[in-house]
């Protein structure tokens, strides 16, 4: 096998090209198989295979430095650098990662998750570069999903600047998640079917070039000027426009082509585009039929390309939009809102019962936030449904736009809390801290799956700000018995007892149950609350639980700077100074990718962590 000859950076320039066809397919073959064990995002990084071959093919790593956007298309990457071996432990606790990771290799260049920044970080490598006298190659890869976010449009501006040479390269699959929505995604289409300007281009660049002594010259001044034949075929050319040199399309398939369109771009005094066409999923008709299905995908059976593990109960996602259509029949002024998400956050179903009240802003979080507002503003109530980690880029919108006015605008925020193998960059244990901050914003967090279908009823009929979160992964059944209506800012008495009274958030009401049945098997008599309001807080059944409580415990999967905890040890110690109060939280750190039981322990969030040390207080051990 060709793949075995890798196994350090750089070994790629001992293989034959002739090889490289051959070497593509083992690749692929062996992604298929580690991700179908393992799990991960399978489509994107069969789509940039080839690639991902030309490129290391025209750089030296580590000294060359190449970004990748949102980093989940890497794979094939850390294979060509040496990290084939460590892929039987991908995206497990301890083992290698599936987005670049500076701390795994040097050939990584940039901590990667989030989108749309891999312009701004990759034009800051190359002003440093310049200023400290170096000549290496800078390299960033963004995919056309990536170029809806405003963040990309902020960096090409500045790039336009720039007098030596930074190559971004568009990877253009048609897809980010979903389908691509848009003016650019349109704009984009309109350039992949430019054969006939492309075929031409490269016809007059070569004959003008075998002109004597003035031909270079030429080709270099139809480059720079704005009434060139690029401008007269393809309309806008918004690249050229803003200062940018643009090459492409070229077959993202085609190793020849993109190595010397690479070795092209290397020569160029400025920034400069590759426009690179793919297709997600290649290589493996399951993925290549449903590449979004196969963005990011458990184990799977490789034969058939459906997963091994059956969803035993509903999660809490397909509650939401079950619930959300519903609401959406009985409201016809409720619209819905995402970010180039729609499955992923549970919006199909209401895309396909109401499209003209449903939008996918595409990835673009902070302008689907000030949307809202103006839906708001408007006459309508926007539902914005945003993952956790995500919805963290439009603090300031919220702030400004949503909360300062007192808009009806709902956050429905997914994958809350700790959500497991994709690691730092995707676990959302920073939204009760910021989402508290916000003046006028309501916080409320379900036990369970009945409780979010109350508490978006709640929303729906609320008038202001309001932010539902909740986790990933399968819904709680538990606790029926216990449904009282959700009034504003009250929480609910699971179990009366004394002494200690647990404060559980949301995903975490399960844990203080076990906490508590163990408590009670060592002679203790906790009370169980069910926080449900994070903002604001229930006061009065604080000072109702002050009279014969001596200690208070919060478990939220949240930081512990501004969350819940803290808001209650705050209170606590201003109007209830005799009480302690002992927070189970996510302390000051990142948490990385792992299964969510097992981080839970880690980070001393487990059942057991958190039984030790009510039990090991110094309120207990002084009774």
């Amino acid at each position: 096998m060709i793949l075995e000859k890798i196994i350090k950076p750089n070994d790629i320039h001992n293989i034959p090209l002739a090889d490289f066809g051959l070497l593509a397919e083992e690749i692929r073959e062996f992604l298929i198989q580690a991700v179908s064990r393992t799990g991960g995002h399978l489509a994107s990084n069969l789509g940039v295979v080839e690639l991902t071959l030309a490129l290391h093919n025209v750089l030296d790593f580590p000294e060359d430095k190449l970004i990748w956007d949102v980093g989940h298309q890497a794979y094939t990457h850390k294979i060509l650098t040496g990290r084939k071996d460590e892929f039987e432990n991908l995206r497990q606790e301890g083992g290698l990662s599936g987005f670049p990771k500076r701390c795994e290799s040097d050939c990584d260049a940039f901590d990667a998750g989030h989108s749309s920044n891999s312009i701004s970080a990759g034009l800051g490598y190359a002003r440093a570069r310049d200023i400290l006298g170096q000549k290496h190659h800078v390299v960033s890869v963004i995919g056309d999903g990536a170029l809806t976010g405003g963040m990309a449009y902020e960096a090409l501006n500045n790039a336009a600047e720039l007098k030596t040479n930074f190559i971004i390269i568009i990877n253009d699959n048609n897809m980010s998640i979903s389908r691509n929505v848009g003016g650019m995604s349109t704009y984009l289409s309109a350039l992949r079917t430019a054969e006939a300007y492309t075929g031409m281009k490269l016809g007059v660049t070569k004959t003008l070039k075998k002109v004597p002594k003035i031909g270079t010259a030429m080709v270099d001044t139809m480059r720079r000027t704005k009434s060139s034949i690029k401008q007269l075929i393809i309309p806008g050319m918004l690249f050229e426009n803003m200062g940018l040199t643009y090459l492409g399309p070229v077959d993202g398939h085609n190793m020849r082509q993109m190595m010397k369109l690479f070795n092209e771009a290397k020569r160029v005094e400025g920034p400069v585009i590759v426009h690179v066409l793919t297709k997600k999923g290649k290589g493996y008709g399951p993925a290549s039929a449903h590449p979004d299905r196969f963005h990011g995908t458990g184990p799977f059976d490789i034969r058939t390309g459906k997963p091994l593990e059956k969803k035993v109960c509903p999660g809490y996602t397909d509650i939401f939009s079950r619930k959300l259509a519903a609401l959406g029949e009985q409201n016809k002024k409720l619209t819905a809102i995402t970010a180039a998400m729609p499955d992923g956050t549970g919006l199909v179903e209401f895309s396909r019962k109401f499209p003209e009240r449903f939008f996918d802003v595409g990835i673009a979080e902070e302008h689907a936030v000030s949307f809202a507002a103006g839906l708001a503003l408007g006459g309508l109530v926007p539902v914005v449904a945003i993952y956790s980690s995500f919805l963290q880029r439009a603090v300031d919108q919220m702030l400004h736009d949503v909360c300062m006015q007192k808009l009806h605008v709902i956050f429905a925020i997914d994958r809350a809390g700790l959500v497991g193998a994709d690691g730092e960059t995707h676990q959302g244990c920073f939204d009760l801290s910021y989402l508290s901050m916000m003046p006028n914003m309501t916080v409320l967090a379900p036990k369970n799956d009945r409780e979010l279908e109350d508490m978006l009823e709640f929303a729906v009929a609320w008038n202001g700000p309001v932010a539902i979160r909740y986790p990933r992964g399968s819904a709680y059944q538990g606790l029926h018995e216990h449904r009282a209506p959700v009034e504003y800012g009250r929480s609910e008495i699971l179990t009366t007892g004394k002494e200690i009274a647990i404060l559980g958030v949301g995903s975490m009401i399960p844990s203080c149950e076990e906490v508590c049945r163990g408590l009670r098997e060592d002679g203790y008599e906790p009370t169980l609350v069910n926080a449900r309001f994070v903002k604001p807080l229930d006061v009065e059944l604080l000072d109702q639980l002050a009279k014969d409580h001596s200690l208070f415990v919060t478990v939220e999967e949240n930081v512990k700077s501004g969350g819940y905890g803290e808001h209650i040890a705050a209170y606590m110690e201003a109007c209830h100074p005799e009480v302690r109060v002992l927070t189970a939280t996510v302390w000051d750190q990142f948490v990385p990718q792992g299964k969510v039981d097992s981080l839970r322990a880690r980070i001393g969030l487990g059942v057991e962590d958190i039984r030790r040390a009510i039990e090991n207080s110094e309120v207990l051990k002084k009774k």
